[in-house]
């Protein structure tokens, strides 16, 4: 008869525990990522090999359900955070991860351009429409279009940027309608949407989408990157590198395992990320022996705001220090002082 009971109740914790299991938490927890060799993931046709390795790094996140919120609560190195601090306001899980991948490609777009541009190679950007990132709910779009659409007129004007679009549809009043040309999953239609005012901007009318642009880079020689379901545009810097490597003669990495993180504009700036500490442990488990962050300025409102918050870097070093590694974590702020520094590292 115990035995059953015994059972019995393992059973029921076991249905209790499945099922709680499948109830998320309005947070997500955040912990320390892998490291990825860029020499699978990025090919410049005809590109020069190296001896070492340039590696990205990555933080695992994901909606937090019971056990893994009381994980995080008592391990180090993982985070809690609300959801309202990871995604926009009214965005859906779908339109977070459709913009985390569109953020990525346009860090490749840079990364390819910033590497090219210091090779001195050629290539050229071909505009291909407005990006459809989210879509405001109660807004004239959402019964039109989808997040992830690209749309490539309006009342068949063709537009070269996003600020193009905005100012055009700007000149316009609440209620009227414009044509909206779009292509989905590579069909092109055609719907005609109203304009409205936005609830909290009643003196800005739109279609009630946020958008970025759509460009698409050519180069000579061409590259490749296959980055699958990789997110958000923090690789931007060790892409560029990488892309730099395999486009000339010298191998930047001379036998290293170097990693890093930091995002990457048209100028070859390095911009903060999130993440640093976990990525720092995620460098340090694969073994690289230099970890480039970067050392972005923190500004004086910001330290106003935030009076804990410190540079990426700074927060990287202390990390490091903080698990004992023997991983020399390296200060950058552009593209052109982490070239510097991997170029001046001994064989």
């Amino acid at each position: 008869m115990k035995t059953k009971t015994l059972i019995r109740t393992l059973v029921i914790m076991t249905v209790i525990m499945v099922a709680t299991s499948f109830y998320y938490l309005p947070f997500y927890v955040t912990k320390p990522g892998g490291a990825h060799e860029l020499d699978p993931i990025v090919k410049v046709k005809d590109g020069y090999e190296d001896e070492g390795e340039l590696m990205l790094t990555t933080v695992r996140m994901g909606r937090a359900n019971i056990y893994a919120y009381l994980i995080a609560t008592v391990k180090k190195y993982e985070y809690i955070f609300p959801v309202e601090e990871i995604r926009s306001p009214h965005e859906s899980d779908e339109e977070y991860n459709l913009r985390q991948l569109h953020l990525m490609a346009d860090s490749q777009n840079h990364a390819i351009e910033v590497a090219f541009k210091k090779a001195g190679k050629p290539y050229e950007y071909t505009y291909k429409g407005i990006y459809v990132l989210n879509i405001y709910p109660s807004m004239p779009a959402e019964d039109v279009l989808n997040p992830g659409d690209r749309i490539t007129a309006v009342d068949g004007k063709a537009f070269q940027s996003s600020e193009e679009f905005i100012g055009y549809v700007s000149e316009k009043k609440s209620g009227d309608k414009v044509e909206i040309t779009y292509v989905r999953n590579g069909e092109e239609l055609v719907d005609k949407i109203p304009l409205k005012s936005f609830p909290d901007m009643p003196d800005k009318v739109g279609l009630g989408i946020t958008l970025s642009d759509d460009k698409e880079i050519k180069t000579d020689p061409p590259v490749e990157l296959n980055t699958e379901e990789i997110g958000g545009p923090s690789a931007g810097l060790m892409f560029s590198l990488e892309i730099y490597n395999q486009l000339t003669e010298d191998d930047l990495t001379k036998g290293y395992s170097i990693a890093g993180t930091g995002t990457i504009s048209e100028k070859g700036e390095v911009g903060r990320i999130g993440g640093i500490e976990q990525k720092v442990i995620a460098a340090d488990k694969a073994g690289a022996e230099y970890f480039l962050a970067p050392h972005e300025t923190v500004s004086k409102e910001m330290k106003e705001k935030y009076p804990d918050l410190v540079s990426n870097y700074t927060a990287a070093k202390r990390t490091a220090e903080d698990i004992g590694t023997d991983m020399k974590v390296i200060p950058v702020k552009t593209f052109d002082e982490a070239l510097v520094f991997l170029q001046k590292l001994g064989e």
